[in-house]
């Protein structure tokens, strides 16, 4: 009698976000775990794979723009790279609000929220007032998608939509107190764990 054909082993994963000054707190965490680990370049990344099979994919928050970060392995260069301060555009909306703001990292330097969605347009106005002035070098989004890019459809805005967006947030209260968690996701490095099949 056949047996029937057994569906694969699906690997499990899990991606934790870490900023870059715990990047090798977490490295140190990791090799304590699944053992000694080899680095390599894999998919824009570096890949750790640990002694008992497990890896780490470790993902720069900066697309690749020419600005590499330094170090004698690679590890020490994605830290660096990663802790480069870059301007960023913030702008999270939901039915229940908006939260805008320009930033240097995770530091605000301009900000404007409040606590109803007014119009795509109107929103949109407010964001070109608050990014005016500063370096605004990658929109980070989040909230809504839809109604994110409502906004960001809009000609005031025109100026900085050509610009490189980040991983879009998933943020579900949008007030100015969930600004600097939003600067601090975008700027962190995203670190995809697989463990082996087993």
């Amino acid at each position: 009698m056949d047996r029937p054909a057994s569906s694969p082993r699906r690997q499990a994963s899990r991606t934790a976000v870490v900023p870059a000054g715990r990047l090798h707190g977490w490295v140190d965490r990791f090799t304590a775990s699944h053992g000694p680990v080899v680095e390599d370049l894999d998919d824009g990344g570096l890949l750790l794979r640990a002694a008992d099979g497990t890896t780490a994919l470790l993902k720069s928050p900066w697309p690749a723009d020419g600005r590499p970060g330094r170090g004698a392995t690679g590890l020490e260069r994605l830290a660096s790279l990663a802790a480069q301060e870059r301007g960023l555009g913030i702008v999270l909306v939901r039915r229940g609000g908006y939260a805008l703001a320009s930033a240097t990292g995770t530091t605000i330097l301009a900000s404007k929220s409040g606590n109803r969605f007014i119009d795509a347009k109107t929103t949109a106005e407010h964001a070109a007032r608050i990014f005016a002035g500063h370096r605004i070098e990658y929109i980070v989004s989040g909230g809504d998608r839809t109604l994110v890019e409502q906004v960001l459809a809009q000609p005031a805005v025109k100026a900085f939509t050509g610009r490189t967006r980040l991983a879009f947030l998933g943020v579900q209260e949008v007030r100015s107190a969930t600004l600097p968690h939003a600067a601090a996701e975008a700027c962190s490095l995203r670190i995809t764990v697989t463990e082996p099949e087993g």
